[in-house]
């Protein structure tokens, strides 16, 4: 009996995802309906869908969850809008490359602000979600940091194209502090709560979005973003400080690093 609850809960959740991302792909096929989405926005978009799903479904299959619940599935709707921005992020650069276009002109700026205003949202709800719920986990965290710093890495992008490519920093320090903590295992320690942690992390994803926007002169985008930067290697610098006069007293968690670009906790 227990063997068939099992299979039946497995079951369930692989459709769970599943649903997740035929949600992409609808998602896709509206923006190419409104902004016109462009072969390397789909292929793209197609890509973070699959992806997703195949990450994901494995991940929830080794979790030995008996359910998805409510805030995994608010992390998968803002996975969703994530996919979007990535295929519109994509696609400006074909449009820019091969047809003449600006992507900072409508209508794909305005779609990709909207959709990244809902993600940053969304991204204040999810753990609430799961405290309220008492359905917190691992998993969900650790799919909540990877939503988050893959968003920031997407936007990064983005604003590099017309602030320059020092912008790609802010997107990279989390994958490359990642990348330093396999070769140093102490950079894999427990770090203690912070908000101002959490305010540097929720900043990144504010400033970007402002950027992207292109509400601001070009010289004022550039000094908002020199100060995100700064604040982020501020933090980033204070948590490897701390974490090396420790290094010996803590044993080593993968998940630390990613804690720099995730508000779950605020």
């Amino acid at each position: 009996m227990a063997a068939l609850n099992n299979t039946y809960d497995t079951t369930l959740l692989r459709q769970e995802t599943a649903a997740g991302a035929a949600a992409q792909i609808l998602l896709l096929a509206l923006l190419g309906t409104v902004p016109g989405l462009g072969p390397a926005g789909w292929l793209t978009g197609l890509a973070f869908a699959f992806a997703t799903w195949a990450v994901l479904t494995r991940a929830v299959c080794r979790s030995w969850l008996r359910s998805f619940g409510a805030a995994n599935r608010v992390t998968l709707a803002r996975a969703t809008l994530v996919g979007g921005v990535t295929a519109l992020v994509a696609d400006s650069f074909q449009s820019h490359s091969f047809q003449g276009h600006s992507f900072q002109g409508p209508p794909r700026v305005p779609v990709l602000v909207a959709l990244t205003t809902v993600a940053l949202i969304l991204d204040a709800v999810d753990g609430k979600v799961a405290r309220r719920t008492g359905t917190a986990s691992p998993l969900g965290a650790r799919f909540d940091m990877e939503v988050d710093a893959f968003l920031i890495l997407v936007l990064s992008v983005h604003v590099a194209a017309s602030l320059g490519p020092w912008v790609l920093t802010i997107g990279a320090m989390r994958y490359a502090f990642v990348a330093a903590a396999r070769v140093l295992p102490w950079l894999s320690g427990a770090l203690p709560a912070s908000t101002a942690r959490k305010a540097v992390a929720a900043l990144q994803g504010i400033v970007l979005l402002v950027a992207a926007a292109g509400i601001l002169p070009g010289p004022a985008a550039t000094a908002l973003v020199c100060v995100a930067l700064a604040l982020l290697l501020w933090s980033f610098g204070r948590d490897i400080r701390w974490l090396w006069r420790v290094r010996d007293r803590h044993t080593a968690r993968p998940s630390t690093a990613v804690r720099h670009l995730t508000h779950a906790d605020v």
